[in-house]
């Protein structure tokens, strides 16, 4: 069993920036790929961006690239994962969800562990 806890988001003006946090502990917790997803009022769940274990490699979903930057930091316990989010637009507003998930799947939301989600909100 692994544990997902997400920190951050907000509410912030178009243009500006928003740090989140998404610690994961519990099994086997360091070999996990880690991502981050969002859902959008009336819209499905969409990929934002994912990092897979030791960060190793980085995927961005075109919509993000460019303003949105994805870490990782595998402590002894834990495995923390941030999005610092630049340059927000309206269109950025959403629940953003941490993930994890053995392999990284950036065209499905068909991973294993979800965090409870965090409110972002960009005002114009």
């Amino acid at each position: 069993q692994v544990h997902v806890v997400e920190s951050g988001g907000g509410l912030v003006q178009a243009g500006g920036s928003l740090r989140l946090s998404c610690a994961a502990s519990g099994d086997t917790f360091r070999r996990y790929s880690m991502g981050w997803f969002r859902q959008a009022p009336g819209k499905e769940r969409e990929f934002v961006a994912a990092i897979t274990r030791r960060g190793s490699t980085i995927y961005y979903a075109d919509s993000v690239k460019g303003r949105f930057t994805i870490s990782r930091d595998d402590a002894q316990n834990k495995s923390t994962i941030y999005l610092q989010m630049n340059s927000l637009k309206p269109e950025d507003t959403a629940v953003y969800y941490c993930a994890v998930d053995p392999r990284v799947k950036v065209s499905t939301v068909d991973w294993n562990y979800w965090g409870q989600g965090t409110q972002v909100t960009v005002s114009s």
